[in-house]
């Protein structure tokens, strides 16, 4: 398996001879290191309806003719834009084939703002995904905030990797990250969702050594970068 990491919460996933690609969003980052014309895919999952994770959804999704899979209003929302989509909802899991999703619920609010009419499209409930393939066990959390119900996540799957938020203002911050590490009990912790923007500016190698004061791995990686299992 090859993990992939695009920038803000963007991962891309390599298992069994395919690929899917969690919250894209690459052409509004302008510290991503690769174009969107690259990506190579067969199933685009989305955790929750901010631009920050949908905005190269339907391109990607076109492109490599590869359904995307979100909640169902948010699915009903990207069939507009002319591709194919796959609804499901918390708790659920979807046969991918090739790797096995099963959505997880987050704490956060979701929806697309349209500035021109003044208008907020529902955009669902928000979610994280545990991906299951080759054997190993990686945990995306979406945006969300600090929950107890992520001890029981934690319990109830052996996890590798998870890659959780730590920017703040938007998501959890760097300690309630580190307590959410403790309660997935993942072998490694990657940090998501910061940097990208003044607002979510933190030090993610500061937040790794608050890991490994608490006997936790964790694990920077800088945008592009790749790590294999």
């Amino acid at each position: 398996m090859k993990i992939t990491f695009h920038g803000q919460s963007t991962i891309e996933i390599a298992a069994n001879g395919k690929s899917l690609i969690i919250d894209p969003f690459i052409s509004g980052n302008p510290s991503a290191q690769t174009n969107i014309k690259d990506i190579k895919t067969d199933a685009v999952l989305l955790t929750h309806a901010h631009m920050d994770h949908i905005l190269d959804a339907a391109p990607i999704a076109k492109a490599n003719d590869a359904p995307v899979v979100s909640n169902p209003e948010l699915a009903a929302y990207m069939s507009w834009k002319g591709v194919e989509t796959i609804g499901m909802n918390i708790g659920g899991t979807l046969d991918l084939k090739f790797a096995t999703a099963k959505m997880t619920h987050a704490f956060h609010s979701s929806g697309i703002i349209d500035q021109e009419n003044h208008n907020i499209l529902y955009g669902g409930m928000p979610s994280g995904y545990i991906i299951e393939a080759e054997g190993f066990t990686i945990l995306h959390a979406g945006d969300t905030g600090l929950f107890a119900d992520m001890q029981i996540i934690g319990d109830r799957h052996s996890i590798d990797v998870a890659f959780l938020p730590i920017g703040d203002h938007f998501t959890m911050g760097s300690e309630d990250a580190v307590q959410a590490a403790e309660w997935y009990n993942a072998k490694l912790i990657i940090p998501i969702h910061y940097n990208t923007f003044p607002v979510i500016e933190q030090d993610g190698h500061a937040f790794v050594k608050k890991l490994e004061e608490r006997g936790l791995k964790g694990k920077v990686l800088a945008i592009g970068e790749s790590i294999e299992l």
